[in-house]
């Protein structure tokens, strides 16, 4: 498979979101470990999780826990990035917490449910309009001279965001997770900064969300048909020729569903499919 780099590591140029295994719709724990099996069998090393994906407040951390089980045995594999910042409520609401002591105790427990001395990526989730931005990225600082955490991230951030956060971090931001998919372009500027400062881009809902990556259609539907494969490996092919910091992070809760999309990363399309496609 592809290798593409987050820091100065290289994993998989497709990853696996974890999120579709946690959440409303999940599939049953068995399912969800062979889809990890999957992953890893398919040649992904990098997994992407966060302490907030859950049903609701009463199985809070499920997807890191679950992370930790399926890599049982083959975590030496695999680089796992998580994310703190959001909360879950009664009833499956989510709930944002960017407070510097709230963030402390999240990494904490991150450590704890992944089994592990160390986070491979540890990301900011979303920024709390109740809460400076300096404060909250302020902790992923502290984290890294610390140790608790190899990489710093931030997630659903705009270019101004992503600069301020760079330069809190001392230059040491490597990712930016956004929402990016054919039909949600508007991350685009996002992913042109992270090219130029050479930061990796991780494009979360490829396919558009959760129930919605069968209406992938138009001309990546077609695009597929006439190379025989499917519109979601053209969708992801397409995520990997904008730019080599890209590292796409489809969400999977079927094996069939992540051995489709790691097969994307032997697809390569024309210049003119490309153009096609960006239009």
């Amino acid at each position: 498979m592809q290798k593409r780099r987050i820091g100065e590591v290289e994993v998989s140029a497709i990853g696996l979101g974890g999120m579709p295994m946690s959440v409303q719709g999940r599939p049953d724990w068995a399912r969800a470990i062979e889809t990890i099996h999957a992953a890893l069998d398919a040649g992904v090393t990098f997994i992407d999780t966060a302490d907030a994906y859950s049903l609701d407040d009463t199985d809070f951390g499920h997807n890191e826990e679950l992370i930790a089980e399926g890599l049982k045995g083959r975590s030496e594999e695999v680089f796992v990035a998580t994310k703190g910042g959001h909360t879950r409520a009664p009833g499956g609401g989510w709930e944002l917490d960017g407070r510097p002591e709230y963030l402390r105790g999240a990494v904490d427990g991150s450590l704890r449910r992944l089994g592990v001395d160390q986070i491979f990526l540890y990301q900011f989730h979303r920024p709390d309009p109740k809460v400076p931005i300096t404060e909250s990225v302020g902790v992923l600082a502290e984290l890294l001279d610390n140790g608790k955490i190899r990489y710093a991230g931030v997630s659903n951030f705009n270019p101004d965001e992503i600069v301020q956060a760079n330069e809190i971090l001392g230059g040491r931001l490597a990712a930016v997770q956004n929402q990016f998919s054919p039909v949600f372009r508007s991350s685009e500027p996002e992913l042109e900064l992270c090219a130029k400062l050479g930061i990796a881009f991780l494009p979360w809902s490829p396919f558009g969300g959760i129930g919605k990556a069968g209406s992938l259609g138009g001309p990546f539907q077609e695009v597929g048909e006439a190379r025989g494969v499917s519109a979601h490996q053209v969708c992801l092919a397409w995520m990997l020729a904008k730019s080599e910091v890209v590292v796409p992070i489809p969400g999977a809760s079927r094996p069939a569903s992540i051995r489709d999309s790691a097969s994307a990363t032997h697809l390569e399309l024309t210049a003119e499919e490309l153009s096609r496609l960006d239009g």
